[in-house]
């Protein structure tokens, strides 16, 4: 008889099957890791039919009049508030029914539907008692959900409210965002009835701030609406919410004409004595000033501008494509990181000046050249991009072109050019912001046709250009502006023609000019330090400073085999790094054209 197979043979002596062992081998055997994903849902679910139909709850959780039956072991697993009460030894341990105080039955309902669905839904009608009952009974996740709705809620009109509902709630992320946009949207928020309802420390608070997004002006505003409101109570705080406002940036007509006269200012002494100081101080062109300053007034002056992320690239005029003179305004939205469109200039002009003072850029002169012959202006066009407007100001006292405009403090200078009569000139204008008035000022040492030129210190530094025989000249010039006075300087670093001029800490950046260097000269020391090279050899662009870097847009180079090209080119240098870094590009090319920094409070332009 053939015996039985060996792997499953019967022993009548021992009296059972023998069977044989696994194999070792590791790759017989395979590991699955199975996770099924529907099975938290599905018992969640399971818990909340047997709940529904009251099998095997344990307590119930009371309301007024409503009772819902529950799980502890659910509830404990759900909420640290119901694991202290079930599983220390409180008195509800041993109860079978919870009375929740200062919960309505609606809203406890809703959260132990979410406890055993997930589900909830939230509305205004219900939002607040529903976020104090998870905050009550800790739930952290619904207590955040209910914080992000009304987030989603906040507008201008209710945050200031929002901020005070999350100091009242402990809701840190509903402030965070409430306060964030107090400060970003202030301009409307200023106008707002619950401005005038904070604490004297919480206004504080917000004009103190270097980030609030408002102008000068509109800060002064509320301080004064917020006065008004409870004469009687505040006005001693006057001189105290006066010191937060930053004089030094608000237009000088608006700060002589208006807040100087202001009725609440002039019933305070420190505030007309703060005033005075700043009338001196405009007034005789000298930071020594601050000297005669009260101690308590020294931050009022020194306080930087507001940091409040509206600095705005603007590139206006200029040659476009090398075919015409553009009248086109473009400003360069850095989170979008696209250029957008303002009004366009009256006229066109060929060869103005373009310069910035009090968040108001000013074009300044130039050739017209939309008339059957061309004419030298003496027209100033001034926009702001508050109102995205061109407006005129006081003309110039002689027409000017080729020129060069600088601004400082509340002055515009406007040095050399071509006169009426096409020549070169050493003439200088200056421009009184404060009284809206032209005057004639020492002219330059040396005429001079497109220097690189900035102003600080209390100097005007004019570095190279070229004489009227187009040969370079290498001069500094300097004009003092206290004393009316100018000074000159043979420097052969200086080489410069067609280069625009910054500054940029406490050091004037000079780039490019037929070249392709970038230097900084050092004023204090009379020394030059050598930065990281253009590209190529660029003139004819321009320059500004925006956050700590420099910008260079556009210009005209010339190729290795000396050919002149124009340039769409927008590109960066970091002074952390010495490194330039190319940017987007321009719409169109471009060269002689103005390139500034404007502050602005809104971005009523981005909507017209």
């Amino acid at each position: 008889m053939t015996a039985g197979p060996p792997e499953n043979r019967f022993t009548e002596e021992e009296g059972k099957a023998t069977f044989p062992a696994p194999s070792m081998d590791p790759t017989v055997f395979e590991v699955r890791h199975y996770k099924d994903k529907e099975q938290s849902s599905h018992l969640l679910l399971q818990l909340n039919a047997l709940r529904q139909e009251n099998i095997l709850t344990d307590v119930w959780l009371c309301s007024g009049n409503t009772q819902i039956p529950c799980h502890r072991n659910v509830l404990v697993s759900s909420s640290p508030y119901f694991r202290a009460m079930f599983c220390n030894n409180f008195l509800e341990r041993n109860l079978t029914k919870i009375d929740l105080k200062g919960i309505a039955s609606a809203v406890l309902s809703s959260v132990i539907d979410y406890v055993y669905t997930g589900l909830i839904s939230i509305s205004m009608d219900v939002v607040l008692p529903l976020m104090q009952a998870a905050s009550m009974l800790q739930y952290g996740r619904l207590f955040e959900t209910c914080s992000g709705f009304l987030q989603e809620q906040l507008s201008p009109d209710n945050c200031l409210s929002m901020i005070r509902l999350a100091d009242i709630m402990d809701c840190s992320s509903l402030r965070a965002k409430a306060t964030e946009m107090a400060m970003e949207s202030f301009s409307e928020v200023s106008a707002c009835e619950d401005l005038r309802e904070l604490s004297l420390p919480e206004l504080m608070g917000y004009l103190d701030d270097d980030t609030l997004s408002a102008g000068e002006e509109q800060v002064f505003d509320a301080l004064v609406a917020w006065v008004s409101h409870d004469l009687v109570s505040r006005r001693e705080a006057v001189s105290d919410l006066f010191k937060k406002v930053r004089l030094r940036y608000i237009h000088p007509t608006y700060l002589f004409q208006f807040v100087a006269n202001d009725p609440l200012i002039q019933s305070s002494s420190l505030c007309v004595q703060l005033i005075e100081c700043v009338r001196r101080l405009m007034f005789s062109v000298s930071t020594k000033c601050t000297a005669d300053f009260p101690v308590d007034f020294k931050p009022v002056w020194v306080a930087p501008r507001r940091c409040t992320n509206s600095d705005m690239l603007v590139v206006i005029g200029g040659r476009k494509n090398n075919v015409q003179t553009s009248r086109e305004a473009l400003v360069f939205d850095e989170l979008a990181q696209k250029w957008q469109r303002l009004t366009k200039l009256p006229i066109r002009l060929y060869k103005a000046s373009y310069v910035s003072l009090q968040s108001v850029l000013y074009v300044i002169g130039g050739l017209i050249t939309n008339t059957k012959h061309s004419q030298v202006s003496r027209t100033v066009y001034t926009l702001s991009l508050k109102t995205n407007q061109w407006r005129t100001a006081e003309p110039t006292l002689e027409p000017h072109f080729a020129h060069q405009s600088v601004s400082y403090l509340h002055f515009i200078f406007v040095l050399g050019g071509l006169g009426p009569d096409r020549r070169l000139t050493n003439r200088v204008e200056r421009y009184d912001s404060m009284f809206n008035q032209w005057e004639l000022m020492a002219p330059m040492p040396e005429a001079v046709l497109h220097p690189a030129v900035a102003a600080t210190n209390q100097r005007i530094y004019v570095f190279g250009g070229e004489d009227a025989m187009q040969n370079p000249v290498r001069l500094i010039q300097v004009y003092h502006i206290g004393r009316n006075l100018w000074s000159k300087m043979e420097n052969r670093t200086v080489k410069n023609v067609s280069a625009p001029a910054v500054v940029m800490d406490d050091k004037i950046y000079i780039i490019g000019g037929y070249t392709r260097r970038t230097i900084a000269y050092e004023t204090r020391t009379n020394t030059f330090i050598k930065c990281a090279n253009l590209r190529e050899r660029r003139m004819h662009h321009s320059a500004t400073v925006l956050n700590n870097k420099l910008y260079i847009t556009g210009g005209r180079y010339i190729t290795g085999h000396d050919v002149i090209e124009d340039l769409d080119t927008f590109e960066c240098y970091d002074p952390k790094t010495d490194a330039w870094t190319l940017k987007e590009s321009l719409p169109c090319k471009l060269f002689d054209h103005g390139c500034l920094t404007l502050s602005c409070a809104s971005q009523m332009w981005a909507k017209s």
